[in-house]
């Protein structure tokens, strides 16, 4: 019902701001000297002067930019601030488009500023299909986020304007491990700022939304708290534009956002800032185009509950909860993920030191699917929460890049016990009871392991020569969970599963690193057709699959599982015998 109220009100406030009238690029004209709108404290909307420079055409695929001289306020000290982006500017009251671009390290506050044509006709660009992209490394989730936008202008470069990226809760080892991955991609991390809103806030009155008014797009909410500050250039009904540049490329969106406040202004040689406070929800974010952000006043975005529990063994027995929600994107909640995974254990239990991670997880899907579940052990003396964030994170990933909307990720729950003792085995060695056998006969394969304080262990299975094997080199290898994962993976990026069932066949396939496996394999190829390997088809078969199917060497013909009593296991080994008549 709150929300409801806040919702009228501010549709009532900028229903007479729906017939701004808008000053075409081409009327715009050096020595022009127009006014802009922006926060540079509290909520309170101030004015700025912009002194038109000229017009940058075409420097983007049908993109031009208004270059101009910023003044007034506290812009002669700062420079153009990180926030500002989408700061409205006007010219006898037409709107002429929104600061969105700047030169990095510029002593002058020299800005570009997005025509307003391009921000609306980005809000009425048709919606895409997802993208279904893939890392090459599972665990590089990073690797997909776009970098910012720049055009290069002889020696120096105008750049999109860096957006604020505000992390609340994330210890400090977590924001100095992730910073360079946001950086990258055209985010500004800053540490320890609060998002939500006291009960006093909620139930006041909330101030108008007009261009000039700062929001914050949210990401994650509740007991960890990340989200991104900007301007509001154009409030026309209940559809809001902001931000004049692109947020993450993620075209269609769902993220809700809020007011903001500025509490204080932080001048640097490197780069200004807002600094701002996050205040009521006002919406959601509906699309993150190239020239802007749009979104609607009401409505409530669609967010992944998240429940991180941790169990700590090491001394007195604690156990801690973290709940929160994150923002459904096929890019960036893996990351988003990753980031409070690895959050979570930081602050839970040292980082440094050894330490093993007892990993248990579900993955519940929308519209009654089965759950995934999985499972594994992280041990390091080092990286354990970055291994055990980054594996966690890598099936979201590959399950919300797939392209099948169907599958939407309902929940997550991960459960997490850490102990102080190192439960790793390395895969010492592997040996067959004979070299040579024939088609019927059994083989058996002794493994070895070992590990700290002379541990050893050994495991032996046996393997019958299907009758009708074809004869020469039979291959044995044995792995531990992860390098097998990681070949399967591999041929997942080959050759992506044509369905949803071998999408979460595939899923729920993947190994635990509690267990090792032991790959019967032969050197001839095999084939994938529709998602399914076929391993080394008949030459007949071959000279009809052509070229027209994927090839991938070796040809997997068995796997025999190895359990390892609940130890973390490690390495690669192969050896061969000969299949004889």
């Amino acid at each position: 019902m709150r929300f409801a109220v806040i919702y009228v009100f501010l549709a009532v406030a900028v229903s007479a701001l729906a017939q701004t009238r808008i000053l075409p690029l081409r009327e715009v004209r050096p020595g022009m000297t127009a006014t802009g709108r922006t926060v540079f404290e509290g909520a309170k909307i101030e004015e700025f002067r912009a002194e038109i420079l000229g017009v940058l055409e075409n420097i983007g695929p049908k993109q031009s930019i208004i270059l101009a001289r910023l003044s007034g306020g506290p812009l002669e000290r700062t420079g153009v601030l990180q926030g500002m982006s989408g700061s409205p500017v006007y010219y006898e009251g037409r709107l002429i488009g929104a600061v969105a671009l700047s030169f990095p390290f510029s002593k002058d506050p020299i800005a570009g500023i997005r025509p307003i044509e391009e921000m609306l006709q980005a809000a009425s660009t048709p919606p895409a299909p997802p993208r279904a992209e893939r890392p090459g490394n599972p665990f590089d989730l990073a690797s997909l986020l776009p970098a910012p936008v720049h055009y290069d202008l002889g020696p120096t470069r105008l750049t999109e304007i860096a957006t604020p990226f505000w992390m609340s809760g994330f210890t400090r080892a977590a924001f100095e491990h992730f910073a360079p991955l946001l950086r990258a991609a055209g985010l500004e991390p800053v540490q320890g700022l609060s998002g939500g809103q006291s009960r006093q806030q909620a139930a006041a009155k909330p101030a108008p939304l007009e261009p000039g008014s700062m929001i914050s797009v949210q990401l994650i909410t509740g007991d960890l708290a990340a989200g991104a500050d900007g301007t509001v250039t154009h409030v026309e009904g209940d559809t809001v534009y902001a931000f004049g540049h692109r947020f993450l490329s993620m075209g269609d969106s769902e993220m809700p956002f809020a007011r903001a406040e500025v509490m204080t202004l932080l001048a640097s040689q490197n780069v200004s800032f807002k600094i701002s406070e996050t205040k009521e929800t006002l919406g959601v974010i509906t699309q993150d185009r190239s020239a802007a952000i749009t979104g609607r006043l009401g409505g409530q975005a669609t967010l992944t509950p998240v429940t991180i529990r941790l169990h700590s063994r090491t001394g007195a027995a604690r156990e801690h909860t973290y709940r929160m929600n994150i923002v459904r994107d096929r890019l960036f909640t893996p990351l988003l993920l990753q980031m409070a995974v690895f959050s979570a254990i930081d602050a839970t239990e040292r980082t440094t030191g050894l330490a093993s991670l007892d990993v248990k997880a579900r993955i519940d899907l929308a519209d009654g699917l089965p759950p995934i579940p999985f499972e594994n052990v992280y041990t390091s003396e080092l990286a354990a929460p970055n291994m055990a964030s980054g594996a966690l994170a890598a099936p979201i990933s590959a399950l919300m890049q797939s392209g099948f909307d169907r599958l939407k990720v309902a929940a997550i729950h991960l459960d997490i016990e850490v102990t102080n003792e190192k439960r790793q085995l390395q895969i010492e060695n592997l040996w067959a009871s004979k070299r040579e056998a024939r088609p019927g006969e059994t083989v058996e394969l002794t493994a070895l392991f070992t590990g700290d304080n002379g541990r050893e262990m050994t495991r032996t299975v046996s393997y019958t020569v299907p009758v009708g094997a074809p004869l020469g080199p039979l291959y044995f290898t044995v792995a531990d969970g992860a390098q097998s994962n990681l070949a399967e993976y591999r041929q997942f990026l080959i050759a992506p599963p044509k369905t949803e069932p071998q999408l979460l066949g595939f899923l729920r396939g993947l190994r635990p690193n509690t267990k090792a496996f032991v790959r019967v394999w032969r050197s001839a190829p095999s084939w994938i057709v529709q998602g399914e390997t076929m391993p080394a088809p008949p030459p007949s078969l071959t000279l009809l699959l052509g070229s027209s199917q994927v090839q991938t060497p070796g040809a997997k013909i068995d796997e025999i599982e190895i359990a390892s009593g609940g130890y973390m296991m490690t390495g690669m080994k192969t050896i061969a015998i000969e299949v004889k008549e």
